[in-house]
Order: C-alpha cells, then sequence, then structure tokens
C-alpha cells in the first residue's frame, strides 16, 4: 500500500539470480572507499536501471540497515522518516535502500527483493562488510521486507517490519474489491461491473471519485450508514480515525461515524488506483469474488454484530442485501495474473531469521488484521518461535514514532545477541525502553488483531 511517512522466491533462486545478474554500480564523486571515515552519502545504479543509496554515520557500529520503502514513486529511500534516519545514524547505524526497478508499475514486487540484495552486495564491495546486517520494511515494504526474512539466510541477520502489508497482494486485492463491490451494487451499481481491468491511472481515479460521492451521500441516512458499516467490514476498515477518541465496544453508530471518516479523508481514492497498479504489474486482474458467500463472509468480520445492529435500528434486511451480493457476484480473475502475483507477492511460507514486527492498532491502509493472517501461515509453515509481533495503540498508517521504531529495533537486536526473546518484545518492555529513550513518545500496548476478513479464499 501507500508510501507514506506520519508514513518470492526461495532462497535458492534469489541466489542464483544475484549471481546471474551481478550488479554494476555508477557511484558519484560522494561514494566512500572503504578506508573512508565519518559521514558519507552514496548514490549510485544497478544493473536494472533501480538506483541505490547509503548513509554512513560519523561513527559506525558496525550494523547496515537495509530499508525497503513502501508503494509509491520508484525513488531510493533507506530510513521510514527523516528523524528516524537522524536518529539512526546518530546511534551509529549505516542506512541503505535501493527504488526498485523504475520501469514498471509502483507495485514493484517483481524487482523489489532482488533490488535490496543487490544494493546490499553493492555496499559490501564499495564500502565495507557490516558486521551485522537487518532488515527493515515499511507498508508494502514490509512485505518485501517478510520475503526477506523467508529468503535473507546467510545475507541477512534479522528483521523488523513496519506496517507490513504481510497478508500479500492477492488477499489485499480481494478483500477491497469485497468492499469496493458491496459499495458500488448498493449505492452506484452502474459501476458494479467494472470494478477491475481499468484501463489506466485516470480511470481508476474517476471510479473511485464516483464511489466517494457515492459513500457521501449514503451517509445522510440510517439506512446509507447500516450498508456502509458492510462495506467497511469487508475492508476490514478500522473504526478509529485521526483526532477522535476511540469509540465504546457497544457504540456501533460511534464505531461506523469513525468509518465514514476515513472513507470521506479519501482512502478510495488510495485503494482504487492501487489495485490498478497491482493489475499493471501482474498483468491482468488479480481479484474475484465469483462464488462468495457474502453472508459467511460477515460473520467471520470483527465488524460483524455493528452491521447487525446498525441494520435493525435503519429497519432495513441485511439477509436480502447479502442474498443480492452473493447472487450478483461474478467477478473472475485472470489465472496467469494471479499466479504472477502470487509468485511476486507473498510471504509467510516460513522464515529462515528472526522477525520483529510492529503495527498501529488503527491502520486504515494496512488492516492491522493482516498480522494475524501473516502470523497463521509462519505457525502453519512451523516457524512461529522466529516471529514476533507488536502493536502501538495509535490511528494511522505507519504512523509511529521514532523512539517506537528504535526500540522495536532494540528487542530484535536482544534477539540477535542472545538468542532469545525473553520479554524483549511485551508491550510492558518495549514501552519502557521506548520511554527511556527520551525521544519522541511512544504507545506500545498489549493486543491481539482480530481475523483477516476476505483472506486466503
Amino acid at each position: 500500500m501507500p508510501r507514506m511517512r506520519p508514513r518470492t522466491l526461495a532462497a535458492t533462486c534469489a541466489a542464483l539470480l544475484l549471481s546471474l545478474t551481478a550488479p554494476s554500480v555508477a557511484a558519484r564523486a560522494d561514494s566512500p572507499s572503504p578506508a573512508t571515515t565519518g559521514p558519507a552519502h552514496i548514490s549510485a545504479t544497478l544493473f536494472d536501471g533501480a538506483t541505490w543509496i547509503a548513509d554512513t554515520p560519523a561513527h559506525w557500529n558496525g550494523t547496515v540497515l537495509l530499508f525497503s520503502h513502501g508503494f509509491g514513486p520508484t525513488t531510493a529511500d533507506d530510513a521510514p522518516s527523516s528523524a528516524a534516519k537522524s536518529a539512526l545514524l546518530e546511534a551509529g547505524y549505516a542506512l541503505i535502500g535501493s527504488s526498485y526497478d523504475p520501469h514498471g508499475s509502483m507495485w514493484a514486487l517483481d524487482s523489489a527483493e532482488r533490488d535490496q540484495f543487490a544494493a546490499l552486495t553493492a555496499f559490501r564491495k564499495q564500502v565495507a562488510t557490516p558486521t551485522r546486517t537487518i532488515s527493515v520494511g515499511q507498508s508494502m515494504g514490509g512485505l518485501v521486507n517478510a520475503q526477506i526474512a523467508r529468503d535473507g539466510a546467510g545475507r541477512i541477520d534479522g528483521a523488523l517490519g513496519l506496517c507490513g502489508l504481510v497478508a500479500g497482494g492477492v488477499d489485499l486485492d480481494n478483500y477491497q474489491l469485497d468492499a469496493e463491490y458491496t459499495l458500488a451494487t448498493l449505492f452506484d451499481p452502474a459501476d458494479a461491473d467494472s470494478l477491475v481491468g481499468l484501463a489506466g491511472a485516470a480511470e481508476a481515479n474517476a471510479l473511485a471519485t464516483r464511489l466517494t460521492a457515492a459513500v457521501t451521500a449514503a451517509q445522510q441516512t440510517a439506512a446509507g450508514r447500516a450498508r456502509i458499516a458492510l462495506a467497511a467490514a469487508y475492508l476490514n476498515l478500522s473504526d478509529w480515525a485521526p483526532g477522535q477518541s476511540a469509540p465504546a465496544a457497544s457504540d456501533y453508530a460511534g464505531q461506523e461515524a469513525q468509518q465514514y471518516a476515513w472513507l470521506a479523508q479519501g482512502l478510495l481514492s488510495f485503494i482504487v488506483p492501487g489495485r490498478w497498479s497491482v493489475e499493471q504489474s501482474a498483468g491482468g486482474n488479480t481479484s474475484w469474488n465469483k462464488g462468495t458467500d457474502y453472508a459467511a463472509r460477515l460473520r467471520g468480520s470483527v465488524h460483524a454484530r455493528q452491521v447487525q445492529s446498525l441494520y435493525r435500528t435503519a429497519g432495513i434486511d441485511l439477509r436480502s442485501d447479502l442474498a443480492t451480493l452473493t447472487r450478483n457476484a461474478r467477478i473472475t480473475a485472470d489465472p496467469q495474473a494471479v499466479a504472477r502475483l502470487e509468485h511476486s507477492s507473498t510471504a509467510g511460507q516460513s522464515l529462515s531469521l528472526p522477525l520483529l514486527d510492529i503495527h498501529t492498532t488503527s491502520d486504515q491502509l494496512v488492516p492491522v488484521e493482516q498480522e494475524d493472517a501473516f502470523a497463521r501461515r509462519v505457525r502453519a509453515a512451523g516457524a512461529s518461535s522466529l516471529l514476533r509481533q507488536a502493536y502501538v495503540s495509535r490511528q494511522g498508517h505507519c504512523n509511529f514514532t521514532t523512539a517506537e521504531v528504535v526500540a522495536a529495533l532494540h528487542a530484535l537486536e536482544h534477539r540477535l545477541d542472545s538468542g532469545r526473546w525473553d520479554d524483549a518484545t511485551t508491550a510492558a518492555r518495549l514501552q519502557r525502553d521506548a520511554t527511556e529513550l527520551d525521544l519522541d513518545g511512544a504507545a506500545f500496548t498489549a493486543y491481539r488483531p482480530g481475523p483477516l476478513t476476505g483472506s486466503g479464499r
């Protein structure tokens, strides 16, 4: 999902690919030699035209952080925020990151993992061999990071994921399609059969504008609000919006009002063009709803009681709407495009090194429920001992403080130093460690996400 600030391949195949396509680095004059001391900046180019950058501190502690950026323009970045970059460099970490291949979609999963490993190889050749390498990924880059945690044994020591899109591209496209289809069917029927296979960004933006206008009109009636809540349930949309207090567990009207606030702020204008970018990358439609039982899908949502209550209050028939959605669900995917997306844009089949994920509890773009789907897959692969997940009580995608990022990094380093997680990733320990940094505050909390609606169909 989007690249924001307060924002595969098996290991053998990846290694073979790198051996066949060794990076050619065209460095600028500001690139340091291995003997150079003091702060320096590198900007260089890889074999596929991707750029990579690196920043080294005045006093390097020997650890490199390999940063995978999120969805957005394919420009190189090496830190999750400017504040985090300053703090990490001051603490002695070197930072690296690539742009990914700039010649295609912003959903650059076809090249991202390869280019990250190539950037690391180039850094080793041109600067120095680090004593430790930690992968860090944010948003879509969190999916890249999870792939690196799967494939990076021997090159990477550990991984830190920030608000990662770890459920993968296929799940993302499908649950977002469920929500868009619900909105179109109930509020904008003319678009119900035109949600996939979009011709380009302009068409995607126009569709997002129409759907947003339909939601805005629907919010004026009790029936409309109930149906917005139904679509929000399929979207796994948080009911805690910026600038507001979290609604009570039984305040269903308040929950819907805050879900609507997310939608009114332009959420669909991110989601719908994002679908076009994924389709552009995969070469066809990657989502489907034919054969979907929308009543069963709602029963699996953490928002089911909210939807049922709002429908009763509005005096409209939920079973009738669910039957309509199920009966008219006829969108099919391009099997080859789905196969390409599954190949490039999944993770969780296993882990080969320790991974700590942190996520805000109210993330409008990459729902926190993605962490549940990912944990289930890692557990099924028998790799749960390598995974830990921690949560920050805050609204917004990738809305972490610098203290939270640094404290999470230190918790991962504890695992790498000791071979044990111990209590380093508990909410209480992370909160204490982040607060003691005396930077910009922290809000770690004990939390367990619910299931991801629409996952694994």
